[in-house]
């Protein structure tokens, strides 16, 4: 077997500068409860760049090393090295999930049952070529599927699931979801359709209304139509959502959200209030698409909350019975209902090159990047 074990770091130092690199690691050996996965496809995720980037000006980027090693560095503007002061210092492993083979494994024997089978893995420090991983870590994929289909089995599927359980643990009925033609918007809206959930989808584009509405979404507005609130409170009057998910984080779209649930509430009071209507109205910001301010324009009452989703959290409140099942549901239909699709594959090298990272770093609704750690 071979003894090199390529893997990607994202460190930041006192001067304030960004440094992006490969480094050659031992090949981890596993634990009693551990395998060494051999590591051949990992999604680029938007929470993957956040690690990768951290609070860097990546306007600054400069490249430099050789073609099969190559290192970035940027500046990380003063006013925010306070926030990632616990990182400074550290060469921090970028890569939340991906899939492969394993190669070695412990002596217990979950951990042998694994031995030889294509598994996908979570945990972080995926961008290498091998890793060592606890067996809870990792899904066993069916015979048959691919290290590539089973590449991104957590953070989007278990997102999209997250985000149904929520719903119904939170007493709501519908779903309102923006930036709906990403992949998790894909997998949500085939969550949604099997599992008889009304879903609103809020995309930007006319070809994104095509795309979704092809594959069978009932409700989808255009946040860039000169009718979108309208749409959008109409959408409600239908299907009753008062719970949404929004991906982008800054500018006035949870405001318009909120506002548009506001409108339908009203519509059934009897009474006049000025506290607004007693609907509870909930909006969870899972990314940050727009970093700017959230902007909040308080027309939609005392019932209301905005709070951050977060994937692991969201899991530990719904319990140990849940996480099981949706984990399952995933490894059963990681080719169909949440199926990844990617536009571009890179190397690890190529991961770190100037004109690859102008091109994932824009997280352009439709392209996702796949990274093959083994090329």
């Amino acid at each position: 077997m071979t003894t090199s074990n390529i893997q990607l770091t994202s460190t930041i130092s006192e001067d304030n500068k960004l440094t992006l690199a490969l480094k050659n690691i031992e090949i981890p050996q596993p634990g009693a409860d551990e395998v060494v996965i051999r590591l051949e496809a990992a999604p680029l995720n938007p929470s993957d760049l956040a690690v990768l980037f951290s609070a860097a000006d990546m306007t600054t980027a400069q490249q430099s090393g050789t073609e099969q090693s190559p290192v970035i560095t940027a500046d990380v503007p003063a006013k925010f090295m306070p926030a990632v002061k616990a990182r400074v210092g550290k060469a921090i492993p970028v890569g939340n999930e991906g899939a492969g083979t394993v190669i070695a494994a412990g002596s217990s024997a979950a951990a042998q049952a694994l031995m030889g089978k294509t598994v996908a893995v979570i945990g972080g420090g995926t961008y290498r070529q091998f890793i060592s991983a606890n067996i809870q870590s990792c899904l066993p994929l069916k015979e048959g599927t691919t290290a590539k289909e089973g590449a991104s089995s957590f953070v989007n599927p278990l997102t999209a699931l997250a985000m149904v359980e929520t719903m119904r643990a939170e007493g709501h009925k519908a779903i309102i979801h923006a930036a709906a033609a990403s992949n998790l918007g894909q997998m949500l809206n085939r969550i949604c359709i099997a599992d008889g959930v009304d879903l609103i989808n809020i995309v930007r584009k006319a070809e994104q209304e095509t795309l979704l509405r092809d594959m069978g979404a009932k409700y989808i507005v255009n946040s860039s139509s000169a009718t979108f609130l309208a749409d959008l409170t109409a959408a409600i009057i239908e299907t009753g959502a008062t719970i949404a998910f929004d991906p982008i984080g800054g500018g006035k779209l949870t405001s318009d959200i909120l506002n548009c649930m506001e409108v339908v509430a009203v519509r059934d009071m009897k009474e006049h209030s000025v506290y607004g209507s007693d609907t509870f109205k909930q909006v969870y910001i899972y990314g940050a698409l727009d970093r700017g301010p959230i902007t909040l324009n308080r027309n939609f009452g005392f019932a209301w909350a905005v709070n951050g989703f977060l994937l692991f959290n969201a899991l530990g409140k719904l319990g140990t019975k849940t996480v099981i099942a949706m984990r399952k549901r995933v490894a059963d239909e990681i080719t169909t209902t949440f199926a990844s699709h990617y536009t571009h594959e890179v190397s690890l090298a190529e991961v770190l090159q100037l004109k690859s990272m102008a091109a994932y770093s824009k997280q352009a609704t439709g392209e996702k990047f796949l990274i093959t750690p083994q090329k």
